[in-house]
């Protein structure tokens, strides 16, 4: 049994105000930054900031913030992150299928979003970016 809880925070503006951001500025923005966050992570120089740049496509699209778990025991609040593969196994799956299955993968979920049906796949398919990416797990 456990002597504590853990409680989700996200920091997530009101679902009205990342309608209206994604319809007037994320559609068209996060298109040009996921471009340019994908073309700069295939450079050796510029891995660290397409890698930053594609891990932050949610919230560039929609606002959406990234959900964070806070434990809090008697002991103490800590924040629990969840267990990633070794690195050299998200090293080698990038440079094999990692970056350019994440070109294929922003391209199709920009190109559902032409849709409203197709709409609520690409959202979902922006989220998962980062995993698809270097199988980070959020």
């Amino acid at each position: 049994m456990s002597n504590g809880y853990t409680v989700l925070r996200s920091n997530e503006p009101h679902w009205l105000l990342r309608l209206v951001y994604f319809v007037l500025f994320g559609l068209w923005f996060s298109a040009v930054w996921a471009v340019i966050g994908w073309v700069v992570s295939i450079t050796i120089i510029g891995l660290p900031i397409g890698l930053w740049m594609l891990e932050r496509l949610p919230q560039v699209t929609t606002l959406r913030a990234s959900t964070r778990e806070v434990v809090v025991t008697p002991g103490g609040v800590y924040e629990r992150a969840p267990a990633q593969h070794p690195f050299l196994v998200r090293a080698l799956y990038f440079v094999l299928i990692g970056w350019w299955l994440t070109g294929l993968w922003i391209v199709a979920a920009w190109g559902l979003s032409a849709t409203l049906i197709g709409l609520l796949v690409s959202f979902w398919m922006i989220d998962r970016v980062p995993a698809i990416l270097t199988l980070r797990r959020s």
